[in-house]
């Protein structure tokens, strides 16, 4: 069964991005001691959906940045590039209507929920949110894009925790329904 799942970094303070939506002070750590755990997740999905500040975020890290090769949905109210000879389909509006197409995009894999929070939150709100994998790294930026802007409580069980060797936390959680 298809899972929707968030995977990203966060600040110890709850922020995937500063107060200038940079993330400077996430690549300042490398990503030598997170790469393996990147690629096994990587490995188990079907479909992308993120926001436009996160296309455009990859778009910025040069014509060879945009790797995914598996369909990829952008919200987004604005127009936006193309990468050439990759699936990005660009949609405006409430996640509703483009719930099943991703599914079955994805196919028997997972659906990445890249981010940002409030890409995120719209999937929460429709209860296709199903797993959060989030590492928290040892910094505090104390304002910026919050990791998830829910309207509404969330419950999480905790199903598997990481140490990394910078300090970061590595953890994995269930949302309870």
């Amino acid at each position: 069964m298809t899972r929707f799942r968030y995977y990203v970094a966060s600040s110890l303070d709850g922020f995937i991005a500063d107060r200038k939506n940079g993330i400077d002070w996430l690549t300042a750590f490398g990503f030598a001691e997170f790469t393996a755990d990147y690629e096994r997740f990587i490995a188990e999905i079907g479909a992308i959906v993120m926001g436009a500040s996160t296309y455009e975020f990859i778009l910025g890290e040069g014509p060879d940045a945009y790797t995914y090769d598996v369909p990829a949905w952008v919200f987004t109210h604005r127009d936006l590039p193309a990468v050439q000879g990759r699936d990005a389909r660009f949609h405006a509006g409430d996640a509703a209507p483009v719930v099943d197409d991703i599914m079955a995009a994805a196919g028997d894999r997972d659906v990445w929920l890249v981010g940002g929070g409030d890409v995120v939150a719209q999937f929460a709100r429709l209860g296709r949110l199903d797993e959060l994998i989030v590492t928290v790294m040892p910094v505090v930026l104390g304002g910026g894009a919050p990791l998830l802007p829910v309207d509404h409580d969330l419950g999480l069980r905790l199903t598997e925790r990481t140490d990394f060797p910078s300090g970061a936390v590595g953890l994995r959680y269930d949302v309870v329904r």
